[in-house]
């Protein structure tokens, strides 16, 4: 877990207290065969021997200690599982409050490489933290006992595993080292091929346009051969050390075997302390052995898994460590705060350096910011709504200057219309209230939506897709718009709501953000439409790009 730390800070710790009872746990169910083995070794020794031990009392003694490791090892592997899935899910939390708050772009990859570290990755840590936490809990007490009863017993045996035993470790350390660079190289196409797949699903129409399907299908196999190829270097490791690893508790068993074999026939007459070894102690040995090399086994089963979450847990430690720039606000539910929705930006750029006006929105006004493109128009409302900061320059807003203990506050006051309208994988109800309350019925009616609503199949509880399947381009922007003034905003902020569309439907867009501006919202709309400009009270704008 030392290692899960150093990449994570306090990741692993969520679990820690179930991981620890889990191990502790696991490590007595392991040390109970101990007691079988001798009660086992007692009943034969005896039967040799003609001793008194009766059958019945040493099956029923070995039946409760099999019982004991039953229940103690169910235990052990659901306390694992359950604290492996805190890690999990505080890791997966993390990742995507921190992807909702970052205002840049991602350096770690696009969409689908952040999805595939949130999803698949992280399930990844899983049979780390359930499968190799307790192996080697267990590598570090049984074998050390069982080495300790061997000697007792005959210092040969004990000779034997001890010098069988270490060669396990430090295999496994040289194996480890190609382990993780494989894995590494793994994850890495993982998040590739996601990227590639969500990149190419986005532009699947115009794909289709350009009759590209068999370059696009070729570049798929490109990349599926590649991460093929990946997976078959991390399973070629895992095998290579499971044969390696194998084949010396193979060689330690028979040893330990071919010698209790030869001392019980009398072959023998060293190993044993002050005389030969008797049958009881033999079977005793003999039933040891296997159990000395299984948690090394076990261990060296999970090393890939160890291999794999440490590449993941790098990942991890790379994505908390660089969360960007972050958004403005707490991200906590804010009521909106009283105070004439003013703004005013003083002294503002554009990402790129460009210094933009200064510019007053008095309440009520209806403005108009015009320019070409790249001149930094989504930026100014972007800005207004506090998503990115304005650095250098300020701005203010309702008489304060817009900051991380206001910024919440303030968007409870915005409707927001991009120029891309985005979707939930959800009903339509729930996309256009986003847990939110509201005149559902007016926002619909004032975007001119009720019908588009009516006439879908299973109504406001028909489900769209995230590119809001069933929804004409001009159909899913005017239910953005219904988004937008679900809530009757003091101020709406609309990016190109016209652009795209044809004369009929950009009409009726128009009308339904003039009808709230005449319920006194204040208009701030980026737009190229000439149309859209004349309605606007004042216009401002932003020059040629450059």
């Amino acid at each position: 877990m030392a290692r899960a730390k150093a990449a994570t800070t306090d990741l692993p710790t969520l679990g820690q207290a179930g991981s620890k009872l889990a191990a502790g746990l696991s490590v007595l169910s392991s040390l109970l065969w101990i007691a079988q083995a001798a009660v086992v070794a007692q009943a034969l020794g005896a039967q040799l021997d003609h001793g008194a031990v009766s059958p019945l009392w040493s099956a029923s003694v070995f039946a409760a200690i099999g019982i004991a490791r039953a229940v103690l090892g169910n235990w052990s592997e659901a306390l694992a599982q359950d604290a492996a899935d805190t890690v999990i899910r505080s890791a997966r939390d993390r990742i995507v409050r921190a992807e909702a708050r970052r205002t840049d772009d991602n350096p770690f990859g696009g969409a689908g490489a952040i999805a595939a570290l949130a999803g698949e990755k992280l399930e990844m840590l899983g049979p780390f933290l359930t499968r190799f936490g307790l192996a080697r809990a267990r590598v570090m007490l049984v074998p050390p006992v069982i080495l300790i009863l061997a000697f007792w017993q005959s210092w040969a045996v004990g000779a034997v595993l001890l010098v069988a035993g270490p060669l396990i470790p430090i295999f496994m350390a040289l194996i480890g080292l190609a382990a993780k660079e494989a894995s590494a190289k793994q994850m890495a196409e993982i998040g590739t091929l996601n990227d590639f797949l969500v990149e190419r699903l986005s532009a699947l129409v115009d794909i289709r346009l350009l009759g590209a399907d068999a370059a696009v299908m070729a570049g798929f196999a490109t990349q599926a051969g590649d991460l093929r190829s990946r997976t078959m270097a991390v399973l070629r490791v895992a095998f290579l050390s499971s044969t390696v690893l194998e084949l010396f508790a193979a060689i330690g068993v028979a040893m330990v075997a071919v010698y209790v074999g030869f001392s019980l026939l009398g072959a023998l007459e060293f190993g044993a302390w002050g005389g030969p070894l008797s049958p009881e102690a033999g079977i005793f040995l003999l039933l040891l052995a296997p159990e000395f090399f299984q948690p090394l086994r076990d261990l060296a089963a999970a090393w890939h898994d160890k291999a794999a979450a440490d590449a993941v847990l790098d990942e991890v430690a790379a994505h908390v460590a660089d969360a960007g720039t972050p958004l403005l606000g707490r991200g906590a539910p804010a009521q909106p705060v009283p105070g004439r929705p003013a703004v005013v930006l003083s002294g503002c750029h554009t990402p790129s350096g460009k210094a933009l006006p200064d510019i007053t929105i008095q309440p009520g006004e209806s403005l108009a910011i015009t320019g070409a493109s790249g001149t930094g128009k989504t930026t100014v409302l972007r800005l207004i709504a506090g998503l990115i900061r304005a650095e250098p320059g300020t701005v203010q807003v309702a008489g304060q200057v817009l900051g991380a203990a206001n910024a919440d506050a303030w968007r409870a006051r915005l409707g927001w219309m991009p120029q891309t309208p985005h979707f939930l994988s959800g009903s339509l109800r729930a996309n256009l209230t986003l847990g939110r309350s509201g005149d559902l019925e007016r926002a619909l009616t004032v975007a001119a939506a009720i019908d588009v609503a009516q006439a879908l199949p299973r109504g406001l509880n028909t489900r769209l897709g995230e590119v809001g399947d069933g929804l004409s381009g001009g159909e899913a922007r005017r239910m953005t718009l219904a988004r937008a003034i679900l809530a009757a905003p003091d101020l709406i902020l609309a990016d190109e709501p016209t652009a795209d569309l044809d004369p009929v439907t950009a009409a009726l867009v128009t009308e339904g953000l003039l009808a709230e501006a005449a319920r006194g919202a204040t208009l701030v709309i980026a737009t190229h439409d000439p149309a859209l400009v004349a309605r606007m009270d004042r216009v401002i704008d932003l020059g040629a790009a450059g």
